[in-house]
């Protein structure tokens, strides 16, 4: 299993919890309506988000001060003025965005085509230049037994895929460059088609890290919400309530397995992407790539539901001692609980076939 790099979980030096707050692009839960063509000029400013029930709406504004202005997607023709008779373009498409069930880039490369949903530019589905930027760390998990493989005996640093590729564009360390003509060799091409062919899988292992580190940054979220469970459950009064006790059962089981499931899932893949240096062929690569690909929307859409979830739990509570269990029993049925069958059935609904 990859250790997760230091730093990498935003929780303030007091313990207290912090909203996640990504960029659009950066984001599991936004998707800027500026990337799909649509009629309406009003929409292109806005926003698709899944709400706090895992519901997808539209999002007009967004501000610290006025809070978030949303709008059910079926409401959208009042305000438009969009004829009542017939089904607006834009309105038909919104829709089936709303089936979506994550809005992360690489959920939405695939969700986006099946759908036939078209975009304004698909190039534009990637993450930040700032978030790559970021995973840098993550990536030499997975670029580190090619390091060794190659650069076994030299001193090299690599701060960023890019430095990788630029060791591989260039290698001017004579072992080093015996050993890259090997793996060209074993892999069927030239030694100079190696950084290409290993910027063409730079997406994927980005992907992984990506995945990686959403998971990773959502831990002290997972136990801040399981472990608010408990005075609830010893509460003298709350205790009685079969429902609430039922509600705090399912959450917990639904955080836990989610979490332990795309954890098992990304195991697997960081593993099979360390194994496939010791015997590289194009073949490996390429069903390796196919694999992780075939499981972007299932770990996309769980990492989705989960991130809505805990971000609302940070923002209703962010300290461990804001709010009484009576408070927090109210948030669990009233709006944790709420569409919480949704990633609870996210392995059923989105796992391709085996």
């Amino acid at each position: 299993m990859a250790r997760k790099p230091k730093g990498s979980v935003p929780v303030s030096d007091d313990d207290s919890l912090k909203p996640i707050a990504d960029s659009d692009m950066d984001s599991m839960f936004v998707l800027p309506l500026s990337l799909i063509p649509l009629q309406t000029p009003a929409l292109k400013d806005a926003r698709m988000i899944k709400n706090v029930r895992l519901r997808s709406v539209i999002e007009i504004f967004q501000d610290e001060k006025t809070g978030s202005g949303q709008v059910e997607i079926e409401v959208l023709g009042k305000m438009f003025d969009w004829p009542p008779d017939q089904v607006h373009p834009d309105l038909a498409v919104l829709r089936r965005l709303a089936l979506l069930p994550s809005y992360d880039v690489y959920s939405l490369r695939i969700s986006l085509r099946e759908h036939g949903i078209p975009v304004n530019d698909y190039a534009a589905l990637k993450l930040s230049p700032e978030k790559s930027q970021e995973l840098t760390r993550y990536m030499v998990l997975f670029t580190r037994p090619l390091m060794k493989m190659i650069y076994a005996d030299e001193n090299v640093t690599i701060e960023s895929y890019d430095d990788l590729l630029k060791l591989f564009r260039d290698p001017d360390v004579r072992k080093a460059r015996q050993r890259l003509e090997q793996m060209a060799k074993s892999m069927g091409i030239e030694i100079h088609e190696v950084p290409r062919f290993l910027e063409d899988y730079g997406d994927t292992f980005l992907s992984l890290s990506y995945f990686r580190y959403c998971l990773d940054r959502l831990e002290p979220y997972f136990t801040a919400c399981v472990d608010s469970l408990k005075p609830i459950r010893s509460h003298f009064q709350l205790k009685q309530d079969a429902n609430l006790m039922k509600v705090c059962d399912t959450i917990e089981e639904v955080v836990n397995t989610l979490a332990a499931s795309i954890s098992g899932r990304l195991e697997v893949f960081e593993r099979r992407t360390g194994e496939m240096w010791d015997h590289i062929t194009q073949a490996e690569f390429r069903e390796i790539k196919s694999m992780i690909e075939r499981f972007h929307v299932t770990i996309g859409a769980a990492l989705c539901g989960l991130t809505v979830k805990m971000n609302a739990y940070a923002r209703m509570f962010p300290r461990h001692n804001a709010g009484g269990p009576v408070k927090r029993a109210d948030f669990m049925t009233a709006e944790m609980i709420q569409g919480i069958e949704l990633i609870r059935d996210i392995e059923k609904k989105y796992a391709p076939p085996v």
